[in-house]
């Protein structure tokens, strides 16, 4: 330092104290520790001006391109012509497909809670079958395709992996069968239709028939109970006009009163312990007037009675 306070030697890059300095701080460890970190420096590509769009795009580019579009058309060819449709008829979903491929399908359902049902049935509503697999499974749809079954009243859906389907269900009792309009379905208690009369499981269930029939179940099944030693001879129930019950018992129509019919079935139970009126040729026994009884008898019956009335009156006749 002269004796104006400055270096006699210049500290510019190119003054050989410079130079020194540099070279000591170059090689000092502090730098050779940063020279081993990672760069973070930003790599950057020149553009030669007026280069071309494919002179700018890698290698293989163009290759790669045309060989998407040719792989998108000849899908969107395979899904137009319908033999995606097919495929996934036959075989199931391609991810699914994959799937068992992987070893992950479906081989066994267990299924808890079943009693009206038949096991397909189960499987049908729930969408499973040989095509599924565990991993690609929706429970939730499961489940919720179950709850639109009506005689189902609550439903669960489980994996266990890797190749079983667990399913919990509660199934709604039915209680009567109710005839309408020529169709026959399945009640619960409430008269809620909860399912198709479809085959002879449900055979042994009480039915109702006619408008409302349903709503009025319990009614009807307090009238059966009435009965007493009638009631497993009562074959159906149909309720007229909104407003009464005629019981079918052993092909003889009962026309009960719309107000007391259990008091009229009351007297019918006397009627057969006393005097057999069932087991004569009667079709229809008319309860509705509480101070007589109205019987109907077959058309043979009918005609004997006619002409037993006409022999009465020829004898009876003067001569």
């Amino acid at each position: 330092m002269d004796g104006g306070g400055r270096f006699p030697e210049s500290l510019s890059p190119g003054s050989s104290r410079a130079a020194g300095v540099s070279a000591r701080i170059a090689g000092s460890p502090l730098m050779r520790f940063a020279s081993r970190l990672p760069s973070r420096a930003l790599s950057v590509r020149r553009v030669r001006a007026g280069q071309s769009l494919g002179d700018r795009m890698p290698r293989g580019t163009g290759l790669v391109v045309v060989s998407a579009s040719l792989a998108a058309l000849s899908l969107a060819g395979f899904v137009a012509s319908g033999r995606y449709d097919a495929f996934t008829a036959e075989q199931g979903r391609p991810i699914d497909v994959i799937a068992r491929l992987f070893g992950f399908g479906v081989k066994r359902v267990t299924i808890t809670g079943i009693s009206r049902m038949y096991e397909r049935e189960v499987l049908a509503a729930a969408g499973i079958d040989w095509r599924s697999s565990v991993p690609f499974l929706d429970v939730n749809e499961a489940r919720e395709r179950l709850l639109r079954v009506p005689l189902i009243a609550q439903a669960s859906v489980r994996k266990i992996y890797p190749n079983d389907i667990a399913i919990t269900q509660v199934e709604r009792e039915p209680a009567a069968l109710w005839q309408k309009d020529g169709v026959i379905n399945v009640i619960a208690a409430d008269g809620t239709v909860i399912d198709a009369m479809r085959d002879d499981r449900y055979a042994s269930l009480p039915l109702v028939v006619g408008e409302n029939a349903n709503a009025k179940l319990p009614e009807y099944l307090a009238l059966v109970t009435a009965a007493g030693p009638l009631a497993d001879r009562i074959k159906a129930g149909t309720y007229v006009s909104g407003r009464r019950w005629t019981l079918k018992l052993d092909g003889v129509d009962v026309r009960l009163p719309e107000e007391d019919p259990a008091g009229a079935l009351a007297r019918l139970v006397r009627l057969e312990r006393d005097e057999r009126l069932l087991e004569k040729d009667v079709i229809a026994v008319d309860l509705r007037m509480a101070d007589r009884v109205v019987v109907r008898l077959t058309e043979e019956a009918a005609a004997a009675r006619a002409e037993a009335q006409q022999q009465q009156k020829k004898k009876g006749a003067p001569t």
